[in-house]
């Protein structure tokens, strides 16, 4: 599975990030991933801003795999942001995260997630998980650039 389209995987857990980074690998998912540690670095990243000034924002990621629990800005927040601008509006959003709570789903939906999903614990589960993320949005999905990019 390969596309040219970055993926974007907001996660500041390191052990949740090598454990998605690892089924990748085991899934033969060979696109680039980008990592974001906290919600400012996710949108220093989409906008090209703080690290990420200068980068040519016409290769959007394919996807976001986005945590909710982040620190300094957290994940409904970015997600918020991302289907407030029109560059960003349009890319897929996954929430990747260990919440159950009724209220993060609601409100995920709610901003304009395309899929919540709920981080299993067992590592054969996750594996199986993230293969389906990938199938799904790097190769059956059809992906839209925004106008103008």
């Amino acid at each position: 599975m390969a596309s040219e389209r970055p993926i974007l995987l907001v996660e500041d857990n390191p052990d949740d990030e090598a454990l998605t980074l690892r089924a990748f690998h085991k899934n033969r998912i060979a696109n680039e991933v980008v990592v974001a540690r906290d919600g400012v670095e996710a949108l220093d990243y989409l906008f090209g801003t703080g690290a990420y000034a200068g980068r040519d924002l016409s290769v959007a990621p394919a996807v976001i795999l986005l945590d909710l629990k982040l620190p300094r800005v957290d994940g409904l927040e970015v997600l918020r942001r991302v289907r407030a601008d029109a560059r960003t509006n349009l890319l897929p959003v996954v929430i990747l995260t260990t919440s159950r709570e009724q209220q993060d789903i609601y409100e995920a939906y709610q901003l304009g997630a395309n899929s919540y999903i709920r981080k299993p614990v067992d590592f054969e589960k996750f594996i199986y998980a993230v293969g389906q993320l990938g199938l799904y949005w790097l190769v059956l999905n059809e992906p839209v650039d925004p106008p103008g990019l």
